[in-house]
């Protein structure tokens, strides 16, 4: 081909468009580590709305960080099995869910204090603050139902049973919940007016949904699932939308609705980051490295950073394949990914 002058300067101009655009999409990084210096398993990890605390959920008890420092700023204690954090501004209160105890332990979202305890289903796991309907869910992973608990009496409103393992749970803020069913590879949609579990949609080729997120705005359900796919699904009907490729062990999605970016965390040791073009255009940024075992996340939406709790792994022992490695005492940490 030949090339004129006008050619080779547009072909310049594209290909610095390009370099450009490269390097925009490959600013996350690691950017700090926080270590807690004691032993015990992990699952979920939240950002307060109202201070600069994450909360980390560790064996028996939640750890309490600044954000900015990874200070320890104090602990919630007595939450053997704990799993998830949540959140009700209103009325000033934090919420464990305690997959041992089967209860949700009660905090003072300002100091920490702990203020009650309430009785749950079977195993509690994730959980969630619906601020449309004003209550507090749990996803009860062994008997297989919500628990809605009243953040202003304390109290269990009802029981909604789901025939499946929940995982994850999101609302659209406008009176409908949706929860990942692992199980049976669907998405449980629950009416908050009623109560009531209003149809199930399955992932398509996506299986044992985990992680979930949601764009409440353009109406995009996001399902993290075990065979290393991102579900995108239409809220208002169940239809895919769209199928992309993460990283292995996805336990945790997380969504920034500012940057319009999707995050899947990957316990291979990946950060899968996804951006949402439009409600129909989504593509794979990158697969940033993080640590082994870093399977949940949560973000921080006024600094825009990732937060992923790990720990150091023993090396395999040949002798017990198939068996998870051993945690390194004392080396649990959290991640911090950011620009």
């Amino acid at each position: 081909m030949k090339l004129t002058f006008k050619s080779i300067i547009a072909f310049t101009t594209a290909l610095a468009v390009y370099n450009t655009t490269l390097a925009q999409n490959s600013e996350y990084r690691l950017v700090s580590t926080f270590h807690i210096a004691s032993s015990g398993g992990w699952d979920y990890i939240a950002v307060s709305p109202v201070t600069d605390n994450i909360y980390v959920s560790h064996g028996t008890q939640v750890n309490v960080l600044n954000k900015n420092t990874g200070d320890s700023v104090g602990v919630i204690p007595n939450t053997t099995g704990v799993h998830g954090i949540a959140f009700a501004p209103e009325f000033k209160k934090g919420f464990t869910s305690n997959g041992r105890l089967n209860t949700v332990t009660v905090f003072d979202i300002n100091t920490n204090a702990v203020l009650a305890q309430i009785k749950t289903g079977e195993n509690p796991d994730a959980i969630m603050y619906d601020p449309y309907s004003k209550k507090v869910i749990t996803c009860n992973g062994r008997s297989k139902d919500l628990t809605v608990i009243d953040p202003a009496t304390n109290e269990v409103i009802k029981t909604i049973a789901l025939g499946g393992k929940p995982e994850t749970p999101v609302s659209d803020e406008a009176g409908n919940l949706y929860i990942n069913i692992e199980d049976k590879s669907e998405i449980a949609v629950v009416n908050t007016k009623t109560w009531t579990v209003d149809n199930n949609w399955k992932t398509g080729n996506g299986k044992e949904p985990s992680g979930l997120a949601i764009d409440v705005k353009t109406k995009r359900l996001f399902a993290g699932c075990d065979n290393k796919l991102l579900i995108v699904m239409n809220a208002e009907n169940g239809k895919v939308v769209k199928e992309l490729p993460i990283g292995d062990g996805c336990d945790g999605v997380v969504f920034d609705p500012e940057l319009q970016n999707v995050f899947s965390s990957n316990g291979e040791g990946t950060l899968t980051v996804i951006h949402e073009k439009s409600a129909k255009s989504f593509e794979v940024v990158e697969n940033v490295p993080t640590k082994k075992g870093a399977r949940t996340s949560a973000v921080d939406l006024k600094t825009h950073k990732v937060y992923l709790p790990t720990a150091d792994f023993l090396p395999p022992n040949p002798e017990e394949k198939g068996k998870r490695p051993g945690i390194v005492p004392g080396s649990f940490q959290v991640l911090v990914v950011g620009k």
